[in-house]
């Protein structure tokens, strides 16, 4: 299992656009795809489960995945958080 951090740049925090950006990038990968936020975790291949996480601007992250592709797939939803539009 892989995992990097992530913090939400969106001053709106992780709403609908962000959220189908990243069920977007996570449908290109094999591996299990979860976004956790404290003791909540979201399948980040649904867009309902990753906007209830309600994270806020500045949220503190973490983006999981399992797989064989897992170090990729990481790399491409953090790289989601760099793009703050």
């Amino acid at each position: 299992m892989k995992r990097v951090p992530v913090s939400v740049p969106w001053k709106e925090g992780l709403h609908m656009r962000p959220a189908a950006r990243l069920v977007k990038r996570a449908m290109r990968f094999r591996s299990e795809l979860r976004l956790r936020l404290g003791d909540n975790m979201a399948d980040l291949r649904s867009i309902i489960a990753v906007v209830l996480l309600g994270a806020g601007c500045g949220a503190m992250l973490e983006v999981e995945a399992s797989g064989g592709d897992e170090n990729e797939a990481v790399e491409a939803i953090a790289a989601v958080f760099q793009d703050t539009e």
